[in-house]
């Protein structure tokens, strides 16, 4: 890991850019970005806290995209059931103004781990700006706090998962978890009768 600091922290923000594109690409098995960034910034504090905030936030909104983009093919091996109640929390967010930015900037001002979050949305096949633009303010305003408190931030975290691997697998076990549960939501009955039910997800066809 430290060689890729110090490989791409040679070109300085472009650097960091597309290792931040990279990371924001892949699904799972990937550190979160925050930790990226904010390492980046403790091995070189003479770049600008702001800059290095939109930069990333610009990239983790284009690896979001990119995510998103490849997501929408796997939605042929989802099962029919599926794809109507997914199709149900993709209209009703589509008919409110601002659903997906919401969505988008609760999880990129958090910790939260956004891939699953994009994964659902490839799977909704969602298109709103309102993903993108909500989620890069998220992101920026995020960022910019984690790199500010980076010391703060980053050393208790990284003790709590001493072993690296083991934390990503469980940030990633976590995320599929939360698409497994908004699978298991009946969208249909909850938005036309405001009554929550949990059906068995039936989401691969074979």
């Amino acid at each position: 890991m430290f060689d890729i600091f110090e490989i791409f922290g040679k070109f300085s923000y472009f650097g960091i850019f597309l290792v931040l594109i990279g990371i924001n690409a892949s699904p799972i098995l990937m550190p979160p970005s925050w930790i990226i960034l904010t390492s980046f910034y403790l091995l070189d504090p003479t770049l600008n806290v702001v800059i290095l905030a939109v930069v990333g936030a610009t990239a983790a909104t284009l690896g979001r995209f990119i995510l998103k983009q490849i997501s929408v093919l796997f939605r042929r091996f989802i099962a029919e059931e599926q794809k109507t109640n997914l199709d149900v929390i993709g209209e009703y967010l589509n008919q409110k103004k601002y659903g997906y930015a919401i969505a988008s900037f609760l999880f990129g001002a958090t910790p939260l781990p956004s891939n699953m979050l994009f994964v659902a949305y490839g799977l909704m096949r969602a298109k709103n700006l309102g993903i993108y633009v909500g989620f890069w303010f998220g992101r920026t305003i995020s960022y910019i706090v984690m790199i500010y408190f980076g010391d703060a931030v980053l050393t208790p975290f990284l003790e709590i998962f001493e072993d690296r691997l083991t934390g990503i697998l469980l940030i990633d076990g976590a995320g599929i978890g939360l698409i497994v549960l908004f699978a298991s939501v009946n969208w249909t009955l909850l938005i036309t009768q405001r009554k929550l039910k949990f059906v068995k997800p039936k989401i691969w066809r074979f």
